[in-house]
């Protein structure tokens, strides 16, 4: 295969599995930090991951309020994508050696969501006029993934009047975490 097809070819599996499997990753969040399910944000993730995991809920039940058929379809598709990257490298993965590489990965990607969500969060609260935060779907529901990741630390931390630096806090925990699993 020629270098540019490969390239290519890795590139598109990468891209097209990781975004269905953001939008999984995502779903499951919002619905452990007890998101708006009717936001307009939550609905279309919903819409777009439904059709599997209607079929995958039929043999696979929740754990509580943990959505396992969500999580074993994210290991799925994760460890498709690590398994056709490979193939077109031509390096053969052992299934077990397959299987924890896709779990740090979605693990990886779990921080990374949270990362990602709260640089955004800290700012649009800056240029937040009057507690504008309802009013935007997208703010609401960072608002609501980050919530229980941010009130233990806001717990913690001595209050500094205006200026929250619990998202400062979580990132540098968040990081220590991928530094972790940057080891396995």
């Amino acid at each position: 295969m020629s270098q540019a097809l490969q390239n290519a070819s890795v590139f598109l599996i990468g891209t097209l599995f990781s975004l269905y499997i953001l939008a999984v990753l995502l779903r499951t969040l919002l619905a452990l930090s007890r998101a708006d399910f009717y936001n307009p944000i939550s609905q279309f993730l919903v819409t777009v991951t439904n059709p599997p995991l209607r079929l995958l809920r039929r043999v696979i039940p929740p754990a509580g309020r943990l959505d396992t058929a969500a999580l074993v379809l994210a290991l799925v598709l994760q460890m498709t994508q690590t398994a056709l990257i490979a193939l077109i490298h031509g390096v053969g993965v052992p299934p077990f050696g397959l299987f924890m590489v896709s779990v740090v990965e979605l693990l990886r990607q779990v921080v990374w969501i949270y990362i990602i969500s709260l640089i955004i969060q800290a700012v649009a609260s800056w240029f937040q006029a009057g507690g504008a935060l309802g009013r935007n779907p997208g703010l609401e529901l960072l608002d609501s993934l980050n919530r229980p990741l941010l009130n233990p630390i806001r717990r913690m931390l001595p209050s500094t009047g205006m200026v929250d630096l619990s998202p400062l806090v979580a990132i540098i925990g968040l990081n220590v975490v991928l530094i972790f699993l940057g080891a396995l």
